[in-house]
């Protein structure tokens, strides 16, 4: 029987006795159902993104700035300011060679498709291979190391974008896909290749391949070697760094990846693959000569370089190919006179054309980069820039950075604190030596630090810990490498790496109360695009204001004392030198032995309360015959510095450094452990105003190992008993515990010790009797009194006598001070 309903069916199961069957379970279908329903979302949804992004195409498509050929053939420039708004310098186009598609020689083309875009002669200006491609490296790698643009898009960038990261989005990706698939229907693929080969930038401020081909290699382009071109093809990444003048192995390394890729995609053989990676790139190179550079291109080429890195480093822009306006914290007044300075051989005089310098002046209180010397007598631009690629240990500046500002910083050393210069060694045996190979034994941290002592250095850097000293530096920006790792060893306690521009950066940080500003040259960037990004440096507490404060008390007096050369009149202002050492073994090198006085590097770093100077002077190969620097050279450094400051300082008032409330000046007796105040006696040599950390323990105990005040006796009185032939002596006084009684006459000690009366035996003779008393109490004395005793004696007989028939006494008491006993401090 059927039911409509299961109602009724219930109805009728109850009234016949029989049970439903069980229930059909329906799951499985359902499940499919929603499967089906999820898919059929999924496809929805992605229809909606298509058209919505379709759509959003559409609309940055329309948007997007218009191109014409005149932004194809001509080079955007970049201009740079100085501090006053000023162009100094505008960037690309400059003196280029524009080529024709039928110029192009195939080697050229094979080159630069292989290694920037080997699919361009089949894509339509975006290659979703080389897209997808490079997203899947780059999510390897966890970074962007690879980008997906074809060599249409790259033309694209140069012509009407830049690389600038705030450019780096959606929409600007859309548009230039959207303008290269234009231009792919405008231009045939030769016209597209010929047009960016054009734009591109090779160093040196050379465009284009064809102005390279000539200034480099002095060729046409049909007479490029293999070689030639895979050079060419493998500078524009990255200019600055494969300049084949400043950077000959990184040229290479780049240039023979060009080959090896040219190689494995069968565009050339074995044999000519290894012909080219064996020619070196100066066998193909001419010397630069470009007469169209003016004088102020070398002098701002070393800041214009800074400037460059600083913009790629905060923009992801490159201002030698992306159109950008930058404006920079150049003084250039100051960066003129800098260049004249090392230059010109007037105020500051080198022995010859080879000696090299770098010169780092920054505003202390800002961080802003001033002017820059990464050379001297170089007469190409983007050459080698040693303000902030020096490779040299800057000796002795290293000591108030790594030893003593540490031992301030985290000890509560105060500049009185004893060290004692004596021998010593590192902790592996190897031996250290003082400058002048002497020991000056005990001395303040004051002192040493001063004199630059390397022995005490080395105990400050190993009382304060390699850790905390590297923390230290590390605020400064500063990282020292050793065995390939971020670390200190001991031999850091008088030297180690740092540039120019970061020594510069860290002394400023001294002068500014510990405030750290990182040192910079851009203040404001605006793009092709028109975006305006403006920057200031980082700032922070890289040491207590009084750390700070207490080194520049000290550094004060090394101008003028131990860097003679450094003294400014009517200046306050702080310095420390630095030189560095050969060994033995280098010495026998350069044809010389122990007596004759060498070293490879001279720095000196001087400040005022406005700007601070790093200055180095050595050679570029200091291991070669005749490349060292004798004593007088050493001195270089501080001229600079002199002419420099004396220059900066001349329109600006002079201020002192004020002690902050985190710094008391307290007299102590030097050279005592724990710091003493000086006692009684203690002599004004061996006084010294020194600095403490105010919230630090500060000496309370008075010295006396010059002796301390003890009062004199009292009651002094003698009388001669004529009968027993002796001078009975009596005085009273308060006689302190462990104090002694010295009697003396005529300049012999007749008694010691604490009673108050002694009988002195006396000859039969007439005469004068000196006696003096006095107390002893350890090294101290008390004021000594001095009592005279004239005895007179009868013509007829040996007795004297007075008419009273007693003993005349004529007596005359003098007191005189008590003298301290010398004490020789050791």
């Amino acid at each position: 029987m059927a039911t409509g309903s299961r109602v009724e069916r219930k109805k009728y199961e109850q009234k016949s006795g029989r049970k439903s069957r069980p229930k059909k379970k329906m799951r499985p279908k359902r499940r499919k159902n929603w499967i089906k329903r999820f898919f059929i979302l999924l496809v929805a949804l992605f229809f909606l993104a298509v058209i919505g992004g379709a759509s959003l195409f559409g609309y940055y498509a329309i948007n997007a700035p218009k191109i014409t050929a005149s932004d194809l053939q001509g080079q955007v420039s970049s201009k740079i300011y100085d501090q006053e708004g000023t162009l100094i310098k505008e960037l690309g186009g400059q003196n280029r060679d524009l080529m024709k598609k039928e110029d192009v020689p195939q080697v050229l083309k094979d080159a630069v498709l292989s290694i920037e875009d080997s699919r361009f002669y089949t894509h339509h200006g975006i290659d979703p291979i080389r897209i997808v491609g490079a997203l899947i490296s780059n999510l390897r790698s966890g970074a962007i190391r690879e980008g997906g643009s074809t060599i249409t898009q790259q033309l694209v960038k140069l012509s009407v974008f830049s690389t600038d990261f705030t450019d780096q989005t959606l929409e600007r990706k859309a548009q230039e896909a959207w303008l290269s698939l234009q231009i792919e229907q405008q231009y045939s693929k030769d016209e597209i290749l010929t047009l960016y080969l054009n734009k591109l930038f090779y160093s040196n401020n050379v465009y284009g391949a064809k102005t390279a081909t000539r200034v480099f290699f002095n060729k046409d382009l049909a007479d490029l070697t293999l070689a030639e071109a895979a050079l060419l093809a493998g500078i524009p990444q990255a200019p600055s760094l494969y300049d084949p003048y400043t950077y000959p192995e990184a040229a290479k390394e780049r240039r023979d990846l060009v080959l090896e890729v040219m190689f494995k995609r069968g565009l050339i053989t074995q044999s000519e693959y290894q012909t080219a990676v064996n020619t070196t790139i100066e066998s193909t190179l001419v010397p630069l000569d470009d007469k169209t550079l003016a004088e102020q291109d070398y002098m701002v080429d070393a800041y214009i370089d800074v400037v460059a890195k600083e913009v790629q480093e905060k923009s992801n822009i490159n201002i030698y190919t992306d159109g950008v306006e930058v404006y920079t914290n150049l003084n250039l007044d100051v960066q003129r006179h800098l260049y004249e300075t090392v230059n010109q051989n007037k105020a500051v005089v080198f022995p010859d054309n080879s000696m090299q310098t770098a010169v780092s002046i920054i505003d202390v209180t800002t961080g802003a980069l001033q002017a820059i010397s990464g050379g001297r007598k170089q007469d190409v631009v983007m050459g080698l820039n040693r303000a902030n690629t020096l490779n040299r240990s800057i000796g002795s500046t290293m000591k108030p950075l790594a030893d003593y500002g540490p031992a301030i910083e985290y000890l509560n050393y105060s500049t009185g604190q004893l060290v004692v210069d004596e021998p010593m060694t590192y902790s592996n045996g190897s031996e250290l030596y003082n400058y002048d190979f002497e020991y000056k034994g005990k001395m303040t941290l004051r002192e040493a630090l001063a004199g630059s002592r390397n022995i005490p250095a080395l105990k400050m850097l190993k009382e304060v810990g390699l850790d905390n000293a590297y923390a230290f530096l590390q605020k400064l920006d500063i990282n020292i490498l050793n065995d390939n790792k971020r670390q200190l060893v001991e031999a850091n306690a008088i030297g180690g790496e740092v540039t120019p521009i970061q020594l510069s950066g860290a002394y400023a940080a001294i002068a500014n109360y510990g405030t750290y500003h990182k040192p910079y040259t851009v203040r404001k960037i605006i793009t092709a695009a028109g975006t305006e990004e403006v920057y200031e440096t980082t700032k922070t507490q890289a040491m207590k204001d009084s750390t700070a404060y207490m080194l520049t008390d000290i550094l004060k007096g090394v101008p003028g004392v131990f860097a003679t050369s450094a003294a400014i009149d009517g200046l306050h202002h702080a310095g420390k030198t630095g030189t560095t050492n050969y060994t033995n073994e280098q010495l026998a090198q350069l044809g010389l032995d122990s007596s004759t006085y060498a070293a490879p590097d001279a720095w000196f770093v001087g400040f005022s309360p406005q700007y601070a100077i790093a200055t180095w002077v050595g050679y570029d190969n200091p291991y070669e015959s005749g490349n060292y620097l004798t004593l007088e050279e050493t001195r270089l450094p501080q001229l600079i510095y002199k002419e420099m400051m004396t220059y900066l300082m001349r329109n600006v008032p002079v201020t002192d450094w004020q002690k902050p409330a985190s710094v008391t000046q307290i007299e102590i007796e030097k050279y005592t452990d724990p710091i003493m105040l000086p006692g009684p006696f203690t002599p004004a040599e061996a006084r010294a105003k020194e600095l403490f950390v105010a919230n630090s323990t500060l000496p309370t105990l008075q010295s006396l190992s010059y002796g301390q005040y003890v009062d004199a006796p009292t009651g002094f009185s003698a009388t001669y008993n004529q009968e027993k032939e002796q001078i009975e002596v009596h005085w009273s006084g308060n006689l302190p515990q462990n104090a002694i009684y010295e009697l003396v006459i005529n300049d012999k000690v007749v008694y010691t010790g604490t009673d108050t009366q002694f009988n002195i035996p006396t000859p039969p003779t007439a005469g004068n009797y000196t006696l003096r008393l006095r107390i002893i109490l350890g090294n101290s004395t008390s004021d000594t009194l001095i009592y005279s005793i004239n005895l007179v004696t009868d013509e007829t007989t040996t007795e004297t006598t007075t008419e009273s028939g007693e003993t005349t006494l004529d007596p005359d008491t003098i007191v005189e001070p008590a003298l301290p006993e010398e004490t020789t401090a050791q």
